[in-house]
């Protein structure tokens, strides 16, 4: 491995650092995770992706036709890398996979307890109804989902070794019982926070009890929503995406090379006016490596999908040298560009710490006025 996790010098507790310098644009590592799975609304949605690693489960022809309403003809479908021979399903309950070793994987990590007979949907089961109610009170844009819980729980059900399979899930539950309250509130939203009840009752009913009464009282429930709050990662994968990317890697003419790029922005803008910012299959992930890396407003590195399914990919934006600690940023570029004030806002509701990144440290001086009221006095 190029990283290795340790103590650090701050009251951040412990990071990932780099044990040889590591060149911008490099892979520093690739994990999969313990548990992912879709976000709730855009399977409603119809974003079609393999129940257990996401992968698209659309060809790129069919992903263009859906995302801007009307049938659309992709020149080059070579480079489609959907395989839509390979796609099978639960014999039981019908959840369809991108490949026979995803069904397999699902099905001995959690999807033994979770599996659920056809004529127990409909928002009938337990796991439908808590599915439901989660969706009832965290609407898009998603930025965790319920069903991480369920199964980071199956898997311990399911685990030969329960003890490690506990022991791995604690290593995510680092904060006091009071600051998980407070996340989990957040999370949920201040009017939402009297559904945290509910849905803890409906988790009670929709899955076995065994090995895993700790994270079933109140507080250990209110310590798993921290928990996915805290470390899920988010997932994207597009069909189209990779239909493009391997498209402009094509050897083509200049007035071939031209037609393709004009071909290419126009479809994204109609996919953009008939389906907004939503254009991926997303969902969350937990993962054990890179939740170690800290967050910093100026990161050295970010986690991106090269496989196009959950497997993450942590790649250098900067050149590391050896010992560096390795940074990411918990937030996103847009939120990035705001002011010292509306970022550290957002990394405090969330992830409950005061920003002192270097960025943070130079604009110390600078008026705690969140970034919409700077808009406002400047207009």
């Amino acid at each position: 491995m190029n990283v290795e996790i340790r103590n650090t010098d701050t009251s951040k507790g412990k990071g990932l650092f780099a044990k040889k310098k590591i060149n911008c644009g490099s892979v520093i590592f690739e994990e999969d995770p313990l548990v992912s799975c879709q976000f709730s609304w855009n399977a409603a949605y119809q974003y079609r992706a393999c129940d257990h690693c996401l992968r698209p489960l659309e060809t790129a022809q069919e992903n263009a036709t859906r995302l801007t309403g009307h049938f659309v003809e992709l020149p080059y479908p070579e480079c489609c890398t959907t395989d839509k021979s390979k796609i099978v399903s639960c014999i039981v309950c019908g959840e369809q996979y991108c490949s026979l070793e995803c069904q397999t994987a699902a099905f001995n990590q959690y999807h033994r307890t979770l599996c659920l007979q056809t004529t127990e949907r409909h928002n009938v089961h337990p796991l439908e109804q808590l599915n439901e109610a989660w969706k009832q009170v965290h609407y898009p844009p998603e930025t965790s989902s319920i069903m991480l819980i369920v199964r980071l729980l199956a898997r311990i059900i399911q685990a030969p070794n329960q003890d490690a399979a506990i022991e791995q899930t604690l290593q995510f539950c680092h904060r006091t019982v009071n600051e998980d309250a407070e996340l989990a509130h957040n999370l949920l939203g201040e009017k939402f926070a009297n559904q945290i009840s509910l849905l803890h009752n409906l988790l009670m009913t929709a899955i076995p009890h065994d090995g895993i009464e700790q994270f079933l009282t109140p507080a250990g429930f209110q310590g798993l929503l921290a928990l996915i709050g805290t470390n899920g990662q988010g997932v994207g994968t597009s069909a189209i995406s990779q239909w493009v990317t391997k498209s402009s890697d094509l050897s083509l003419s200049a007035d071939e090379r031209e037609v393709l790029d004009k071909f290419i922005d126009n479809l994204y803008d109609e996919m953009d006016e008939h389906s907004g910012n939503f254009l991926n299959n997303e969902g969350v992930a937990l993962y054990s490596l890179q939740s170690s890396c800290n967050h910093s407003c100026t990161p050295n590195s970010e986690p991106t999908y090269l496989h196009n399914n959950h497997r993450l990919s942590l790649v250098a934006i900067k050149d590391i040298e050896e010992g560096d600690e390795i940074f990411i940023s918990y937030l996103d570029e847009c939120m990035l560009d705001r002011s010292r004030h509306s970022r550290r806002k957002d990394l405090m509701k969330n992830y409950i710490f005061a920003c002192k990144c270097p960025k943070c440290e130079e604009q110390v001086e600078e008026p705690d006025i969140t970034s919409e009221e700077e808009e406002d006095m400047s207009e």
